[in-house]
């Protein structure tokens, strides 16, 4: 009896202070987002004072209107704008991603691995180290202060070609494209008819990735753009927010602004994330 208790008592302890863990990253996580949707329920007075928890001055949709007729409505320019980069800019990207991770698996060329270790490098290259010259890239072109300056660098994603690779390893059998061949299908239609299919856990992951990412940019729109039209929600709120200090209506609305600005991620995680979890090749070998 004494025995079995002294081996489940550093289970039990051990269990404790993982669940200890566990408690205080959701506490660390969920507070801020509290205090984001209680915030966005009050006027400037409350928002300054302690009274965050009362249910008192509720300003919720009056800072909602607010929020979309300050400066002539620009909030929601902002809103559609980053919809356009991250949305549009995420699916092409993940496909441009997963294509690429899927050539290097798939196919033999010419220093495929000294190209793939090139990949891997760019990798740990930070954004903002590249943000520099890709302005003066697009300064050589013309395409400073246009949408085409913050939508094309969000396409090309080493991290997402490495993720592209390695779930062409583990979701596309070489068994089924060979089947597909011998059926006489061509390279094109392999893949999109085929392979594509089974990437496509993989093809939500790295759209997931490239979305947070995008949608969360901040410093390459900052360099390139000077137009507030062409302005995503990061950048606007960042500049509301500076206003801010000799302003101080803004505080309110860039609050609300701040609050609608993570509801198409968690929206998108909650949409998608069964498709994680699918085992679409699940019994595609024999």
């Amino acid at each position: 009896m004494s025995t079995t208790s002294t081996a489940l008592r550093p289970r039990l302890l051990g269990r404790t202070a993982v669940n200890a863990v566990v408690g205080v990253c959701v506490l660390y996580t969920l507070l801020p987002v509290l205090w984001l949707v209680l915030a966005a329920t009050k006027n400037r007075d409350a928002l300054f004072s302690s009274d965050l928890l009362s249910l008192g001055d509720f300003s919720f949709f009056a800072n909602l209107g607010e929020l979309f007729s300050m400066d002539g409505g620009l909030f929601g320019r902002w809103y559609g704008n980053s919809l356009l980069y991250a949305v549009v800019g995420a699916a092409l990207g993940a496909l441009i991603s997963v294509a690429c991770g899927y050539a290097f698996d798939k196919y033999a060329f010419r220093h495929k691995e000294k190209l793939f270790g090139v990949v891997l490098a760019a990798v740990m290259v930070p954004q903002t180290v590249l943000a520099l010259p890709l302005y003066l890239m697009a300064s050589g072109v013309g395409l400073v202060n246009t949408f085409w300056a913050v939508f094309l660098p969000v396409l090309f994603n080493p991290f997402g070609v490495y993720l592209g690779r390695i779930f062409s390893q583990g979701y596309v059998p070489d068994e089924v494209l060979e089947a597909a061949r011998i059926d006489g299908a061509g390279e094109l239609a392999t893949y999109f008819r085929v392979a594509l299919r089974m990437l496509g856990p993989g093809l939500v992951t790295v759209f997931l990735f490239q979305l947070t990412a995008i949608w969360n940019n901040f410093f390459l729109p900052m360099v390139m753009l000077s137009d507030q039209e062409l302005y995503p929600v990061s950048l606007g709120l960042y500049t509301w927010n500076s206003s801010a200090t000799v302003s101080p209506e803004y505080y309110p609305v860039v609050v609300m602004g701040s609050l609608l600005a993570v509801l198409p991620l968690i929206l998108a995680f909650m949409m998608l994330q069964r498709f994680w979890r699918s085992g679409l090749t699940a019994g595609a070998v024999k």
